[in-house]
């Protein structure tokens, strides 16, 4: 973090961005958010894991931590490149018969036979073919990845027509082929071959245009914030083709899973269910995994945040057998080796640690030997003492707030701050509007307001604050699968330039706009 300059922010994943076609796209959308950053002053764009979504649609399930999610890549710009034509896309009552939100059943029966439609199309040339092998040449983990949706796909249809409960890689493929042995993968590859090449061109393509992205964010002065969660799906490449870093038993299944036990989110706790890393097989390795994991993230943006960074310092771990995360046990995690082999392979590489939830001594002292910034979430930030006294100490409060470290109004995970406020007792709502001296009406821009004016070197704001947006906003509710959770879009009229002055006004007060 460079702590001589101070900026402000947006937190906004793409696939929240304005459109025609169902969901927020990596193309002219990306560019016309841009613009609008640009016009309020913002330097700092944070967005979610760029995966292919798993279960719930969650970007923190994805079903790689290496590859970008198909359906963000822009068909216009498909069109364009000559691998659609104008006629083969849908009318928009088709791809968008809701405005607000992401329909994924109807976006993924139109959307992707269109993108394999275009692959397909793009192996036809020879040229073309030239520049796939190319990108999968720099980028190996291509191979495993596109070989792994292959057989997930075909596999998963055997299993629909068999009514098959359960088809993840690990209980439903034959044996031979989920051990990786070599003959099975060997015939796979050639049963497979033009679906696996379908799924690598549809990385192609995501590349390609988000690498146009980035490039738009650095002409306009815009850092991208990229999240890298700390563990992966059981149901990923990612398990499949790295089994030895995980704790597995003998069929591949996870002898141990994540969680977290009771917080603030979760009054029983959570039980992920992602498989646990073998730290010590990894340490032997020198984190190589680790390290190509976080170099493809610096291909994407230009800073990470670590999502559950107290996983490194220590992590509940729930036996498989248990049901909730009430069962599980506190393991040391691999503290100091890790970032130190972090800092070797990527000496200037900006982190910030999502340091929220039962946090103790120790992880702080892990965050600040690597001096890492940590996170202050306003919404956390109003409560009382045991005693009936507002507790003024509490950390999360502006008036607490150290440079080294990030000021928001909320996360992904939090309520917007307009239905978060909304839900408050009336106690407390009474102690919100004291400590900002606002009245009910000017509570939302008085948190924004008082992010800004922290001593954090960065401050960010979902868009849903700055546009005052209630809780049928929220981007995600934890513990929760919803049709609602990472589905919201923000209306193209919203982003319009009396809001853009507005934000930038406000960022000016506190020195986080920058200098035309």
């Amino acid at each position: 973090m460079d702590f001589m300059k101070r900026k402000s922010g947006v937190l906004l994943h793409p696939t929240s961005l304005p459109g025609p076609w169902g969901i927020g796209e990596i193309g002219s959308g990306c560019m016309q958010f841009l613009d609008f950053m640009k016009d309020a002053g913002q330097t700092l764009w944070q967005i979610l894991p760029l995966g292919p979504t798993g279960y719930g649609n969650s970007p923190y399930s994805a079903v790689s931590s290496f590859a970008g999610n198909p359906l963000l890549i822009c068909v216009g710009d498909l069109a364009a490149w000559g691998y659609l034509s104008r006629e083969e896309l849908p009318p928009e009552h088709v791809t968008r018969p809701s405005t607000d939100w992401i329909d994924y059943e109807t976006l993924s029966e139109w959307k992707l036979p269109l993108l394999v439609s275009a692959a397909r199309r793009f192996l036809e040339d020879a040229e073309a073919v030239r520049k796939l092998e190319s990108f999968i040449e720099d980028h190996p983990w291509v191979r495993d990845y596109g070989l792994f949706m292959a057989l997930r796909g075909h596999f998963n249809a055997q299993a629909a027509a068999e009514k098959a409960p359960n088809s993840r890689w690990n209980v439903y493929w034959p044996r031979d082929i989920a051990d990786r042995n070599e003959s099975a993968l060997s015939k796979w590859r050639d049963a497979l071959a033009p679906e696996t090449a379908v799924h690598q061109v549809l990385q192609y393509f995501f590349h390609e245009q988000w690498q146009t992205v980035k490039a738009a964010a650095a002409e306009r002065h815009i850092q991208i914030i990229g999240d890298i969660p700390i563990f992966v799906a059981e149901d990923s490449s990612d398990v499949w083709a790295n089994s030895g870093i995980f704790h597995l038993d003998k069929n591949r299944q996870p002898k141990v899973v994540a969680g977290v036990p009771p917080d603030y989110f979760s009054a029983k706790g959570q039980r992920w269910g992602n498989p646990l890393y073998n730290w010590d097989e990894l340490e032997k390795s020198g984190y190589r995994w680790w390290l190509d994991r976080i170099s493809r993230l610096l291909e994407q943006v230009d800073i990470l945040r670590i999502d559950h960074f107290k996983g490194f310092e220590s992590y509940w771990e729930i036996p498989q057998a248990e049901e909730t995360a009430l069962g599980g046990r506190w393991v040391k995690g691999p503290g100091d080796s890790f970032f130190h082999a972090v800092r070797r392979r990527f000496p200037g590489v900006e982190i910030l640690a999502e340091d929220l939830g039962l946090i103790t001594p120790e992880v702080h002292a892990l965050r600040d030997r690597h001096n890492l910034p940590g996170m202050n979430v306003l919404q956390f930030a109003f409560e009382y003492t045991q005693d009936g006294r507002f507790n003024s100490s509490n950390t999360f409060l502006p008036h607490n707030h150290t440079p080294r470290s990030v000021a928001y109004t909320g996360t992904h995970d939090n309520d917007t701050t307009a239905g978060w406020y909304g839900t408050l007792e009336s106690n407390k709502k009474d102690l919100v509007r004291r400590y900002l001296g606002r009245s009910d009406g000017e509570v939302v821009w008085g948190l924004l307001r008082a992010v800004q004016m922290s001593a954090a070197q960065y401050a960010i704001a979902p868009l849903q604050d700055y546009l005052t947006l209630p809780s049928e906003a929220r981007m995600n509710t934890p513990g929760t699968v919803g049709p609602h959770n990472w589905s919201w879009r923000v209306r193209q009229e919203a982003l319009n330039g009396q809001v853009a002055a507005t934000i930038r006004e406000l960022g000016s007060l506190y020195g986080r706009t920058p200098r035309d």
